[in-house]
């Protein structure tokens, strides 16, 4: 299951699904139905009854929540220090220009901290502390309107692809007017 912050579901939201959970499992000791405890829980039928067997094997401890798939790599304290660094900039850490990318963050994370990181796994780290893509508001100092405006005019119609005829055609390809 993907969920929209890149990662899983935080302490306070799995404390609330282990909690209906548990209120699933009051109901099955009093005999109620599945599609019933599902209609007032607001959850699916499916889910009560997946619930309803972890129950019938283990009781209700069956049911508390295993905690988060995999701990942070990172703890609290060191993704502050990791938020000072970045604050710093790529400059202070040895790069030419001013660009973050997941690649140099995954270099400092491994240079401050020792952790090895995948792209991937600094991509969602970042995305689950709030940051997210830049895109620069600024155009560059060097960029020319004109030649810009000339290549829109001149070289792209000829790398463009050519239009499809403004006639109407045959799906048959034994069609005269198709070919």
């Amino acid at each position: 299951m993907r969920y929209a912050q890149g990662g899983g579901l935080s302490d306070e939201r799995r404390q609330f699904r282990e909690g209906i959970r548990m209120m699933a499992a009051e109901r099955f000791a009093e005999g109620e139905p599945s599609s019933a405890i599902a209609k007032e829980l607001r959850v699916s039928v499916r889910s009560v009854q997946r619930w309803r067997r972890l129950w019938d094997k283990g009781g209700p401890r069956a049911l508390r929540s295993a905690g988060s798939a995999s701990p942070p790599r990172l703890s609290e304290a060191q993704f502050a220090q990791l938020e000072t660094e970045l604050v710093k900039g790529p400059v202070a850490h040895g790069w030419p220009d001013q660009r973050w990318t997941l690649s140099r963050v995954k270099t400092v994370i491994g240079r401050r901290f020792h952790k090895s990181y995948t792209l991937q796994g600094v991509r969602k780290l970042l995305i689950r502390h709030g940051f997210s893509c830049q895109i620069p508001t600024r155009r560059a100092v060097e960029r020319d309107e004109d030649q810009v405006t000339g290549w829109v005019k001149e070289t792209w119609p000829q790398v463009e692809a050519p239009r499809r005829r403004s006639t109407p055609g045959s799906s048959s390809r034994t069609s005269p007017a198709s070919r």
